[in-house]
């Protein structure tokens, strides 16, 4: 069965940096688009970054582009983002996420914290 797990996160300072990572399974990773997520304390899920199967296109919100990078490894079917810069609103729930024969599949979420 299709599984996105995560790790890495936790807490780091205002400009700092925190990396999280995903691991996938039960599909064919090199073939698919893949997404990190966020959900702040009482806020709504939404998405920051995507990557297309290949690298080839990456795509950010507002909030975190130039700050955030995605990036993925296909031989290894990991995907990793790389967070620079943090702000405290940068705070939340961090999700792995993969659309996948008609429905999103997620991971259990990593909490990154930033505060002084």
């Amino acid at each position: 069965q299709v599984q996105v797990v995560e790790s890495g996160g936790g807490l780091a300072r205002p400009g700092g940096s925190l990396s999280v990572s995903c691991v996938a399974s039960g599909f064919s990773f090199k073939d698919y688009d893949m997404r990190w997520y966020r959900q702040p304390p009482g806020k709504a899920r939404e998405l920051i970054a995507d990557i297309t199967p290949t690298g080839a296109r990456t795509l950010y919100a507002n909030s975190v582009r130039g700050r955030f990078t995605i990036s993925r490894d296909n031989g290894a079917n990991t995907v990793q983002l790389q967070m620079n810069s943090l702000l405290p609103e940068d705070t939340a729930v961090y999700y792995c996420n993969v659309y996948y024969d008609t429905r999103d599949y997620w991971g259990q979420g990593t909490q990154v914290t930033v505060s002084s």
